[in-house]
């Protein structure tokens, strides 16, 4: 029954047209290896990833590495985004496997009908922002233009990942299991912060061949998202 659900839902999701005028779904997952609850949201990340209409971002914490198996793709700053993420919807937990869906709605990310819901409802979210990304050797180059008033502050940040990974896991709760992981994310860095009122270029350092994601969020902690987009 779950497997015909999750199937249901992944069909759901990827019959989804995509409009060119709108801005891709950011959808930053909450995961880590040594959760038994994990890998059906992980998997789930697969078909989000393969989406050109969604940013699909694995964030892996390390509050269960205590249990047997430490992440290793953990990092100690994905838990406090989590944590972040918490405190200013007035949460008082946090929990994996956790979908956040444009920096707004918290979802089970194992869950893939409410998952599937939540991304066509902010598939209908106009872009505020329009960013134009362009790399030159291992440099970014970031044109940000406001598309409608915008109140500040709006946080601009670079994000990267790895498309795909596979790992065996020796202990914990999914010991004996191969996982396979999508969009891991492996750096995560606050740029500046815009105050949104005229159009402004940047540049970062951008070495390797990973892909690039800016993401801009509004207010002073992780608010809504109000633009994103990708360099693969």
């Amino acid at each position: 029954m779950r497997r015909w659900i999750y199937t249901l839902a992944a069909m759901f999701m990827v019959s989804l047209p995509a409009l060119a005028e709108d801005r891709p779904v950011v959808v930053e997952l909450f995961t880590s290896q040594g959760c038994s609850s994990c890998p059906a949201a992980d998997r789930l990340m697969h078909d989000l990833a393969a989406r050109d209409d969604i940013i699909a971002l694995a964030l892996h914490v390390d509050y269960w590495d205590y249990i047997g198996w430490a992440d290793s793709f953990a990092d100690p700053a994905y838990t406090a985004r989590q944590r972040l993420y918490a405190k200013t919807s007035g949460e008082k937990m946090i929990y994996t496997p956790q979908m956040i869906v444009d920096g707004r709605d918290h979802v089970v990310g194992n869950r893939a009908l409410d998952v599937a819901e939540l991304i066509a409802r902010h598939r209908a979210t106009a872009p505020t922002v329009d960013i134009v990304l362009s790399r030159s050797g291992e440099t970014l180059s970031i044109d940000l233009t406001p598309l409608e008033t915008l109140t500040g502050p709006l946080l601009v940040q670079l994000v990267r990942y790895r498309p795909e990974e596979t790992v065996k896991i020796k202990r914990g709760e999914n010991a004996g299991k191969t996982l396979s992981y999508a969009n891991i994310v492996t750096d995560l860095t606050e740029l500046t912060t815009w105050n949104g009122r005229a159009p402004v270029s940047m540049s970062a350092p951008t070495p390797g061949d990973l892909p690039v994601v800016v993401l801009i969020q509004r207010g002073n902690g992780l608010g809504p998202v109000a633009a994103a987009a990708r360099l693969r």
